[in-house]
């Protein structure tokens, strides 16, 4: 298809506005085409008007026909594979295997929500009978369970241009939630945002969808998202970005008449510790492996591994050192992330009691990222705040500690994190208790022997964590379990079976597994 650079507003396009920009090859500095029109005032109203009308009729759509829709978008998407590899490639200098197995992990995701939806015991149906005849008070007919929250503002994220993007998991479990989307682009990956734009907007109308199902506004600055976000008709936010980005996010959510939850990923350190068994038996295999994990991607995944907390180790540090200097330096996925990468690693490098024990230097630091490995002790760790901070890109800090003493104590200042992990031997584990206890307080997805990168899509994974890692450490933004944050509880009292919804009904039409008097079933009431 030919890309136009304009907003997509229900089923039409936008019109042309004074406000442009362009999208750059992050490798080689080349513009590329066409230039992306900025969405007006206007435009954003028309599309949340839309939205919010669409609401009445989505949110009653059966399961059948929403899972039907979600994978529509998958094989709409798939079919424009030939054409967003390149684009996505030229946009964000991520390689082709990378490209593709995105596209996967983004059509995989729409299918499984599709797939919950249809099965259906998602909804948390609960039940409870009526006893008339119960004294002092009678007891009323009682039925819950989960219904859609309203239109969904999701915002892309800069370093997965399909998986947490136009057609991401945000987008996939609040569509799959009985929710209209409206998206605001990224600028650094526009074209890639309009290719799957169309593949929705071709899906709404193929599937009959409400106008309004979706549309995906391009901004060139700030303004719209935060106007997007304050509109009294959004009623949820969907975020993955910066601390700074969600923070202002939450704030001006916050700051509405009818404040709405905004579900925004952050900030992850994604802490790794040692134990000393771990560390004498396989400390290479361990270097070796963290070497892949801090690279992978150009260490431009959220789960990085930005903390090493471990006991002096020749054999660890020359292992690091050796990964790391047969590591290239890599083209990060915009300018952006190179000045932050950057100038942070050079703020990290600068303070007091960090030693840099190997660093590949970028011939060009406004493009790329060297992969650097830092070292610290425990008690600098402890006393310097500013070593706690996330560096987005390639690299990570060996901090040394004495004992497991100081390791608990550095556990018990890190902030909320996406993962923790942990390297010990089955006498290591059983020592550690006390640490594994700390780190469940602190993240949302805890790893024995392993290494954080790599998020499995699926029902059980956790992607979360408490603040900053997430604003809402009791939701997660991969898995099926994120389609709960985009609704909410109702209870039905005294209703009459034809007023209920199917989830409800005494028969159970949808035969889901159904908590009934305190006990799960899918039978029937008598």
């Amino acid at each position: 298809m030919t890309l136009t650079g304009h907003s997509f507003i229900g089923a039409s396009r936008s019109n042309e506005s004074t406000l442009t920009f362009n999208v750059k090859n992050p490798t080689t500095g080349e513009i590329l085409e066409p230039p992306f029109h900025a969405a007006t005032n206007e435009d954003l109203d028309e599309a949340v008007q839309l939205a919010s009308n669409a609401f009445t009729l989505y949110s009653k759509t059966c399961p059948k026909t929403r899972a039907n829709f979600l994978r529509t978008i998958a094989d709409k998407i798939d079919a424009l594979g030939p054409e967003i590899t390149p684009r996505m490639n030229a946009e964000s200098a991520l390689p082709e295997p990378r490209c593709e197995g995105e596209r996967g992990r983004t059509v995989g995701q729409l299918r499984m929500f599709a797939d919950l939806i249809e099965e259906g015991s998602w909804v948390d149906a609960r039940i409870e009978t009526a006893l008339p005849d119960r004294a002092p008070l009678p007891k009323p007919d009682l039925r819950s369970m989960r219904r859609p929250l309203g239109p969904v503002a999701v915002f892309c994220a800069s370093n997965f241009p399909l998986a947490f993007s136009v057609a991401g998991g945000d987008t996939a479990s609040a569509l799959a939630a009985g929710c209209p989307v409206i998206v605001r682009a990224h600028s650094a990956h526009a074209g890639t945002a309009e290719l799957v734009a169309s593949a929705i907007q071709e899906a709404v109308a193929e599937c009959q969808m409400p106008e309004g199902t979706f549309s995906m506004i391009f901004d060139a600055g700030i303004d719209l998202g935060t106007q997007l976000v304050t509109h009294p008709d959004i009623k949820a936010v969907g975020f993955t970005g910066s601390r700074t980005g969600g923070r202002a996010l939450m704030d001006a959510a916050a700051a509405r008449p009818e404040p709405i939850p905004v579900f925004a990923e952050m900030s992850s350190i994604n802490p790794i510790f040692v134990l000393p068994g771990a560390l004498s038996e396989r400390a290479e295999t361990i270097a070796t492996g963290l070497t892949s994990s801090v690279t992978l991607g150009a260490g431009q995944f959220c789960t990085c591994p930005g903390l090493v907390f471990t006991t002096a180790s020749d054999t660890l540090t020359d292992t690091l050192k050796s990964g790391f200097a047969q590591t290239a330096p890599a083209t990060l996925l915009h300018e952006g992330i190179s000045k932050n990468y950057n100038s942070g690693l050079s703020s990290l490098q600068n303070q007091p009691g960090v030693d840099t024990i190997h660093q590949i230097e970028s011939p060009d630091p406004s493009k790329q990222g060297g992969p650097t490995i830092l070292k610290t002790t425990a008690e600098n760790f402890l006393n310097n705040p500013s070593l706690h901070e996330e560096i987005f890109g390639p690299s990570s800090m060996i901090v040394e500690c004495t004992d497991l003493d100081e390791m608990l104590a550095a556990a018990s200042q890190l902030e909320g994190q996406l993962t923790a992990t942990v390297h010990g031997t089955d006498e290591d584990l059983e020592n550690a208790s006390d640490l594994l206890r700390i780190l469940e307080q602190k993240a949302g997805r805890l790893i024995i022997n392993g290494f954080p990168t790599g998020v499995e899509v699926c029902s059980s994974m956790i992607h979360g964590g408490p603040y900053p890692a997430t604003s809402d450490g009791a939701s997660t933004s991969v898995g099926t379990a994120a389609i709960l944050r985009y609704t909410r509880p109702v209870s039905f009292q005294a209703f009459p079976e034809s007023l209920l919804p199917d989830e409800l009904k005494s028969e159970n039409p949808r035969k889901i597994n159904r908590l009934v008097n305190g006990q799960l079933t899918a039978d029937p009431l008598c």
